[in-house]
Order: structure tokens, then C-alpha cells, then sequence
């Protein structure tokens, strides 16, 4: 079959490898793509917010499958535009990626579904929003509603850092996603990530990683997109797993089919365990991005099986296997992430590199430029492996960051050490 992959970034890189394994796959298109997913598919110049775009380039290159990688796309529609031209598709329509375009939303469902999550309120205007952070008093977070690149999000620990979030949203720091403001409690715990297939009532957990936000080594510095992750996360036991699907997942899958808005796709369950008790921080409506590579990773072929499962209606019958494996991703990033970074800087060593089930460099924000491969984002590189322990997966990834030539690139040292 010939498949589509929408975006450009790590995530995406790593999803093409994972499908590119399966027999299933005779065509891959990526668009735009990026310099190390030209490697193993076509990349085309392509409008991945234009939903009417991506149905002609489908029928024009007989796509039999899409997969949409960012959330943006799904916002925007894409994948509404895609069934409705009878096309497959992986991803929500943009009525349930709201579950990730508005936070209120997502709050107000969870209220329905009776999740367990944080306690919250929500604002249209600084002024109240300011005099309600003064009576709740800090650690507190300061959410964007709308979508913000992942950078929407401020966890203040002191009253004055609060306040500070709140001018920047309505100030028009993250645009139009800062029009609306929603105020959270602090919950105290440890983050993790479990993902789950949804095909409306059907749900299939599919994995559980732990990503380090922090930019600089024992989680410290500003909040990034993510500096890297690790595959499985031992706080996610089976225990809370079982009880995040029983009490979060399908309760809010149940509420968004009564609403008329069935779920279908990936569904990233951001979550805060406390005493074996998870609740929900977050959802997403796509993979996360650095965990869909440790995820992949240890997937493989099996991924588009599950992925196609999830899109024709199938999930009830599907099973994932997994191997008792361990799998970590380390970022490398240009210099200055997350804040001001220089573009264009050459990077060597990459074709040295083994690439197979063990050892990949994913792209992320890459370029190629001639016979050169340059950076040209902040987050660049995914250097990615897995092994049989955590500790040798961990050795693997940065034995291959020893030996990649960028000067002007960096990355935390200190990846898995919760796990570890």
C-alpha cells in the first residue's frame, strides 16, 4: 500500500522507520519530511493545514493510507477532509482534537467523565485571573488554552512567576492559544505517559515513556519540548495503568461518543501519580514527541498493523506484542535551546553510524544542504536505542552522541536516571 506521513519533525522520522519495516508498505511520502527521513521515503513540498491539499496529493499519488503526525493538521481538519474523501486515515476529526486544542474543553469533559485530574478555573481576562492566583497562593500552573507548540504551559513556584504568565498569555506571547487562560492546582508526583489506541469505544494501551521537560541535567533549567525519554516508565505499574484506563481513559472516551464526537486515533494521557493514585495532567490527540521514538523503537513493523487497526475499525481484535525490551531517545539541540539558537550549523558523523533495531538517529530539525546535513530547529537530533535494560539502551545512545561532530550542538547526559 502507499502511505502518507504528514510532518517533519523526530516523531515523524521515527514513525516512517517504524513503517517502512512492515511488508504492508510499498510507497512511503512524507511532507514535508526532513533530511533523514529522505532517507528512507519520498519527501514532498506539501500544505499539511490544508486539508483539500492533502486529499488531491493523496488521490494524485493513489494514497491508500494517511498518518497525521502534529497536532496542528488536526486542529485545522485534515484528517475530517481525508475520510470524508473515503480516504484511511490515522487522527481525530478536529471535534475531538479540541481534547488538545482547548484546555477548557478537555476540563469540562473531564468534569462530565468524573477523571480525576486537577482542580481548576478558567479566565477570559487578566485582572480576575490575576486576583484568583493571589487567592490560591503558589506552586500553581498557568495554562494557554489553545494550542502553543507544546510551550504553553508555565508551572510557577512562587506567586510573583504566576502573575508574570498571566501578562505574557493575555499579553499575546503564544497568540491566539493565550486568549483564554486556564489556572490549575500544583499536583505533587511523578509524570508519565501512557499511550492508548481509541476507535471510539475500543481502547488499546499501547506503551507507557517518561520524558525530561528540563533542559539541563537533574531536571533543571526553563521547560523545553522535551530533551529526551525512555521507554517503558516504571511508574506506569500495570496497577495504575489499569486504573488510569478504568477511572481517566474510558470514561472520557464514553463521554466524547455521547457527545457525538467519537474518538479515533493516538491518545497521549499525560499523568501525575501520587501513591499509586494517577490523574490527569493532559491530553494530547498524537503521539508526544520525543516519547514516539522510544515507542516506535521497540514497536517496529508491528506499528502500522495497529495504526491501520485503529483507523478501519478493527482495534477490538488487535493485541500489541511486546518484547521485554527497553528502549531511550537523548536529544541533541542547538545551542541556546530553548531560547535564541543559531541555524545552519554543519553536523558530521551521522553516516558513520550503525542504523538498525538497536541503534537510529532520528531527525528532527534537520536540512540537507548539498552534501551537508545542517540544523536548522532547536531540538535536531533523536539518537535512539534499545537494549535489554534500560542501562544498556542508555550506554548505546550516547556512545553514538560521542561520535557525531557538532560543536554547536549540546544535550543532557543525565537521560532515564529517574528509571535508572
Amino acid at each position: 500500500m502507499n502511505i502518507l506521513i504528514l510532518g517533519s519533525g523526530g516523531r515523524e522520522h521515527s514513525l516512517a522507520w517504524a513503517v517502512k519495516q512492515n511488508p504492508k508498505c510499498d510507497r512511503l511520502i512524507a511532507a514535508p519530511g526532513n533530511a533523514g527521513i529522505a532517507d528512507i521515503a519520498e519527501c514532498a513540498a506539501l500544505d499539511i493545514l490544508d486539508g483539500d491539499a492533502v486529499v488531491t496529493f493523496a488521490a494524485e499519488n493513489a494514497v491508500d493510507f494517511v498518518i497525521v503526525g502534529p497536532e496542528a493538521p488536526l486542529a485545522a481538519g485534515v484528517a475530517d477532509a481525508c475520510r470524508a474523501a473515503g480516504l484511511s486515515v490515522f487522527g481525530p476529526s478536529a471535534a475531538a482534537a479540541k481534547l488538545e486544542a482547548s484546555k477548557s474543553f478537555t476540563k469540562a469533559i473531564c468534569d462530565a467523565a468524573n477523571a480525576p485530574t486537577a482542580a481548576y478555573a478558567r479566565f477570559t481576562e487578566a485582572a480576575p485571573a490575576k486576583d484568583y492566583i493571589k487567592a490560591q497562593g503558589a506552586p500553581i500552573v498557568v495554562k494557554a488554552d489553545g494550542l502553543a507548540a507544546g510551550k504553553g504551559v508555565i508551572v510557577a513556584m512562587t506567586e510573583a512567576e504566576a502573575l508574570d504568565a498571566i501578562d505574557d498569555m493575555f499579553g499575546g506571547e503564544f497568540g491566539a492559544a493565550g486568549a483564554e487562560v486556564v489556572i490549575e492546582e500544583f499536583m505533587e508526583g511523578e509524570e508519565g505517559s501512557l499511550f492508548v489506541l481509541v476507535d471510539g469505544d475500543d481502547v488499546l494501551p499501547v506503551g507507557t515513556a517518561q520524558d525530561h521537560k528540563r533542559v539541563g541535567d537533574g531536571d533543571t533549567g526553563p521547560n523545553t519540548g522535551g530533551m529526551g525519554a525512555y521507554s517503558p516508565a516504571p511508574v506506569l505499574s500495570d496497577a495504575v495503568v489499569q486504573k488510569a484506563m478504568d477511572e481517566i481513559v474510558r470514561p472520557t472516551m464514553r463521554e466524547m461518543v455521547r457527545l457525538g464526537m467519537p474518538y479515533s486515533g493516538v491518545l497521549y494521557v499525560g499523568l501525575m501519580i501520587k501513591d499509586g493514585q494517577p490523574r490527569l495532567v493532559e491530553y494530547n490527540v498524537r503521539f508526544g514527541d520525543p516519547e514516539c521514538q522510544v515507542l516506535m523503537m521497540r514497536l517496529g513493523a508491528q506499528a502500522l498493523d495497529l495504526m491501520l487497526a485503529c483507523a478501519e475499525g478493527r482495534l477490538g481484535n488487535a493485541q500489541v506484542a511486546w518484547a521485554d525490551d527497553h528502549a531511550i531517545t537523548v536529544v541533541m539541540a542547538a545551542d541556546g535551546y530553548p531560547g535564541a539558537y543559531k541555524k545552519g550549523t554543519e553536523i558530521g558523523g551521522l553516516s558513520d553510524l550503525a542504523e538498525d533495531s538497536f541503534n537510529m538517529v532520528f531527525h528532527a530539525g534537520t536540512a540537507q544542504d548539498g552534501a551537508r546535513i545542517t540544523a536548522v530547529g532547536g531540538r535536531v537530533l533523536n539518537v535512539t536505542a534499545r537494549g535489554a535494560s534500560l542501562s544498556e539502551a542508555r550506554d548505546r545512545a550516547y556512545a553514538m552522541i560521542d561520535r557525531i561532530d557538532w560543536p554547536e550542538g549540546f544535550c543532557r547526559r543525565d537521560i532515564g536516571w529517574r528509571a535508572l
